[in-house]
């Protein structure tokens, strides 16, 4: 008995000094990283401000060479700091753990030690990859490496999250569902109402301060409102942005079902807060599909966690540029309610939806062509399952997904040969001019795509390819890989968007339709994890249902985890960040130059034509007519410079974000014609300007002429 006690004695002394190497060779591993990316401005400020670098570096007792930009961080001092957090988390980490769990506080300690802060070391992993880029003088590979770095980071915080919630919360033994019959009814949880909830009220509240503050841009933004607003006021489908119709632009039309609420509360508000509703309500069929898949609740609230954090689908709320209401939004949840419908086997339900995503854009059409291929491939996947006399014919069992496909290819050929064009008086869609490289007619766009692999491949294979990837994938844990053919099916249009010369990072909308493609998958990808581990469990030497748990929470903890880095929320650090251009107070605290506009609004009747610069032009959209006053030639002027001839009235707003003019003397109208504008007294401490058309020259109606 004593020779055992020895001999287990000493296996805990070993496993206990492993533990303490985890952590002393992990926070080696993050000081290490932090160097290399602290000691470079460039590098550093794609984590934090200039500001908060240079504080950083005070406390870190770094020092600054003003020349180069470059710092230099002592190494033990850094260590110092992360290794006594890390001792910090180890303890507090333990303590909880074997509290709850009624475990000895000294193994939960070994445990703990060895299992969450060998994620750490992941940080060494990077460093070394790219200390041997550098000595080899692979430059090209060494650039990837650094601007990767915040994924790696993600991953290491992740690991570490998702274990330490996998060591808190037991696991459940959950049964593979392959045999089972699925359930259509799942009730959604209190705690799932409540992230939707939170996820409802933060954004709707970030946008509103935004519009409050004068800080929302009327083109690809407001505009949208006064579809609205010209619509039912019998002025057409239009903004006065547009070449005429609007659908000489997108045929895009799901925003107009918000009429019935709009007319209720007619104001751009309305519009801010049913978006967010809609882009929260993704998190209902994904919940349901997520629990079908693995008969457990934690999994489904894991997956509304991770889909409310996922940093691409906040970005669709809030851009990178603060543009904050797309219609193309609200094809996100449509399309997630039609792939639940179709796991469901609803297949009107299912094609009802899907026929409804196609007017939220149709870039959705891109993506209906593979899933009907999908749908093809899973009817004749099903129908090799049943028995002879059971089989309906091959053509009947694919003809339903041949066909989905058909009629998207055909729906996009027309929209983009035909439609749009017909409503632009003949001139070709204008985002072919996103794909230049490729040529400057849809035609050769086309032809250089589907018949030039050397050119497509030399625009594919590049670095902001595998950086757009990593931007989907790595929020959800990298799980959709392990739902490959579901996954596949976006793989059309990101291969598009990556060809695209403005589309390929996820921080403004293009990638909507991606969006719940593979948030479809991550969802199936969480049963198909414990399927694999049970059919493998001789090659893992893993328990099956605490692989699935510790994945469960991986996927949650991963979208935390790139949300820190990358979200315009108080999930991001930029959000805090005094120095950030996103910083809280900066954007959702409206200032002085909102607090004045009032007093513009009190000199300009409504029944007025206004022509305004952007970040004010949404408030005059429901006035006679709203024209964009800015150096864009627009048909509602003939593609003239100035305004246009009916305008009444010249509001410039002297300290938006991209303002040029300062002064009335600056404003070419009032310099070169005094005679036909009247400058008006200024109430708001320079803030605006405010020119008003003289009476007998609003009799003339002569055309000005252009501006230089």
């Amino acid at each position: 008995m004593n020779q055992r006690s020895a001999t287990k004695s000493s296996i805990d002394s070993r496993q206990f000094t492993f533990a303490l190497l985890c952590i002393l060779l992990g926070s080696g591993s993050v000081t290490l990283a932090l160097q290399t990316i602290f000691g470079t401005q460039d590098i550093a400020t794609l984590y934090v401000s200039a500001p908060l670098w240079q504080f950083l570096l005070q406390v870190w007792s770094g020092e600054i060479d003003p020349a180069s930009q470059t710092a230099y961080i002592p190494f033990f001092p850094l260590l110092l700091y992360l290794l006594t957090a890390a001792c910090g988390f180890w303890i507090i980490g333990a303590f909880l753990i074997s509290k709850i769990h009624g475990q000895p506080f000294s193994t939960v300690l070994t445990d703990w030690g060895i299992r969450g802060f060998r994620w750490w070391l992941l940080p060494a992993v990077w460093e070394i990859l790219r200390i041997t880029c550098f000595i080899v003088g692979w430059s090209s590979v060494e650039s990837i490496v650094l601007a990767t770095s915040q994924f790696w980071f993600a991953i290491s915080i992740a690991g570490w999250l998702a274990t330490f919630a996998s060591m808190l919360i037991p696991s459940q033994h959950n049964h593979p569902v392959a045999e089972q019959e699925v359930s259509p009814k799942v009730p959604i949880p209190c705690t799932a109402w409540l992230m939707i909830g939170i996820f409802t009220i933060l954004f709707t509240w970030m946008n509103w301060q935004l519009y409050n503050g004068l800080l929302i841009p009327h083109g690809d933004s407001a505009m949208y409102e006064e579809h609205l607003w010209n619509f039912s006021h019998g002025k057409g489908f239009r903004s006065y942005l547009d070449q005429g119709l609007f659908w000489g632009e997108h045929i895009q039309f799901i925003h107009l079902f918000l009429l019935p609420v709009y007319l209720i509360w007619p104001s751009h508000l309305t519009m801010e807060l049913c978006e967010t509703v809609a882009l929260a309500a993704g998190a209902i069929p994904l919940y349901r599909m997520a629990v079908r898949n693995t008969e457990s609740t934690t999994a489904g609230k894991a997956m509304v966690a991770a889909y409310l954090c996922y940093f691409p689908l906040q970005f669709l709320d809030i851009a990178i540029d603060l543009k904050t209401f797309r219609p193309i939004s609200f094809g996100v949840p449509v399309l997630l309610f039609a792939l639940e419908g179709l796991e469901l086997k609803r297949w009107k339900t299912a094609a009802i939806l899907l026929l409804l995503s196609l007017t939220a854009k149709e870039d959705f059409a891109i993506i209906l062509g593979p899933l009907g291929l999908w749908i093809a491939w899973q009817q004749w996947c099903a129908r090799k399952q049943l028995s002879t006399e059971s089989k309906r014919s091959l053509f009947r069992t694919v003809a339903p997904g041949i066909g989905v496909s058909v009629f998207a290819v055909l729906y996009l050929l027309f929209v983009v040969k035909y439609a749009i064009p017909w409503f632009r008086s003949g001139e070709q869609v204008h985002y072919v001019g996103y794909f230049s490289n490729f040529g400057s007619t849809l035609g050769e766009v086309v032809k250089n795509i589907l018949f030039n692999p050397g050119m497509l491949l030399g625009e594919l294979i590049r670095p902001d390819t595998l950086i757009y990837f990593l931007a989907l994938l790595v929020p959800l844990g990298l799980l959709p890989v392990l739902s490959p053919s579901r996954t596949l099916v976006a793989l059309p249009l990101f291969g598009l968007l990556c060809l695209n010369e403005i589309a390929h990072d996820p921080r403004h909308h293009f990638h909507a339709p991606i969006v719940p493609i593979l948030c479809w998958a991550t969802a199936f990808a969480l049963g198909n994890i414990l399927k694999l581990l049970e059919e493998h469990k001789s090659r893992f030497k893993i328990i099956p249902a605490s692989g699935q748990n510790f994945a469960v929470h991986f996927l949650w903890s991963s979208s935390l985890a790139t949300a820190f880095f990358f979200s315009l929320s108080p999930l991001g650090l930029v959000f805090w960040d005094s120095g950030s251009t996103w910083y809280w107070k900066r954007l959702y605290v409206p200032g002085e130059r909102a607090a004045q506009f009032p007093k513009v609004l009190a000199q300009v009747p409504p029944g007025s034509r206004v022509a305004s610069t952007d970040f004010v032009h949404p408030r005059f959209t429901h006035f006679d007519r709203s024209y964009d006053y800015s150096n864009y030639l627009r048909k509602v002027n003939e593609y003239q410079s100035g305004v246009p001839v009916d305008t009444d009235y010249i509001v410039i707003d002297t300290q938006h974000p991209y303002s040029e003019i300062k002064t009335p003397d600056q404003i070419p109208e009032y310099h070169d014609h005094p005679e036909r504008w009247e400058l008006l007294p200024d109430q708001t401490d320079g803030y605006f300007i405010i020119l008003k058309r003289k009476p007998e020259s609003a009799s003339s109606q002569k055309p000005l002429p252009a501006r230089p």
